[in-house]
């Protein structure tokens, strides 16, 4: 394909994802009050949308309690810098088997198979301008632990968020998932201007070489929103693959906890890297309300 770097980008601050990462650096958020805080520094770093799961204040642990996103949501709206919402709607769908040997019954640590209608609760009462759909099932790093979002599932999802007014951010973990999610948006379950966000170098999904990385880019059409990351030390040099794609960036703690070797980042600082980047390549940072209107949503009102 021919190099189309993108003019105009936005950031996306993954702030705290879902992973174990809690106790891996002081500057994961857990509570509310710091997923919001974080959230709010990166967007004052010029990041035009912010990425969000919720944790258990105590333990760290991911969690998909409805009052806790409910306080991070009020928190990040009263805030005075503006940032677009995004709220993962990946939870709910985690499997965990046994060993090789005696796979079932699936183990109680680390199961999580809810409905459809329970893993979106959060986006119904919270009203984000965009939500994200993880556009397949696939091995998630650990050994016996599967994302599970089966084509009867997403459909569900999908129509309910669509429902509910969420622009839905297709995830794509794999060029298989792409294909799945152009399946969903010719039914008309997700619909324009379709988002999406390639997920690179995840285990066992598409690795982040540069080839597999065009191929997913080449599978994407053209008239899509796209973004694209990648986890850990390639988080950076995804930063300028994104843009020379001609696509958006992500960046935050969620991908990887270092601002260099040795030296441990938060996301405020990751964000500011990559606006460096993105500036120095000649990309214009476009600003939450620029997104808006690119994504044809409306600024969401606080809850109360």
């Amino acid at each position: 394909m021919p190099l189309q770097a993108s003019q105009n980008v936005f950031i996306t601050c993954a702030v705290t994802g879902s992973g174990g990462s809690q106790d891996r650096s002081p500057h994961v958020p857990r509570s509310p009050e710091q997923i919001a805080n974080s959230a709010i520094d990166a967007a004052k770093a010029g990041a035009a949308v912010v990425h969000c799961h919720v944790r258990d204040p105590e333990t760290g642990t991911p969690s998909r309690r409805l009052d806790l996103y409910k306080e991070l949501t009020e928190r990040i709206r009263a805030a005075e810098v503006d940032v677009v919402l995004n709220l993962t709607a990946g939870m709910g769908g985690d499997m965990v088997f046994g060993d090789a040997e005696n796979p079932l019954p699936l183990q109680e640590a680390g199961t999580d198979m809810v409905g459809a209608s329970e893993r979106v609760e959060h986006v119904r009462q919270c009203q984000p301008e965009i939500c994200t759909l993880d556009c397949g099932t696939m091995n998630f790093a650990e050994a016996d632990y599967v994302m599970t979002n089966t084509p009867g599932m997403l459909r569900a999802m999908a129509e309910k968020m669509t429902a509910m007014g969420a622009r839905i951010e297709i995830e794509a973990f794999d060029t298989g998932h792409l294909w799945l999610a152009k399946q969903l948006v010719s039914e008309g379950l997700i619909t324009d201007p379709v988002m999406v966000q390639l997920c690179m170098g995840i285990p066992w999904g598409a690795p982040d070489d540069l080839n597999t990385f065009m191929a997913m880019v080449n599978n994407v059409p053209k008239d899509w929103i796209m973004s694209a990351f990648s986890i850990g030390r390639n988080e950076m040099n995804y930063v300028a693959a994104a843009v020379l794609a001609g696509g958006n960036i992500r960046v935050g703690l969620e991908d990887n906890l270092w601002l260099e070797k040795g030296v441990l980042a938060t996301n405020a600082q990751l964000v500011e890297k990559a606006a460096t980047i993105a500036t120095n390549m000649g990309s214009t940072l476009m600003t939450p309300a620029q997104v808006r209107e690119l994504i044809q949503v409306e600024k969401r009102a606080p809850l109360s």
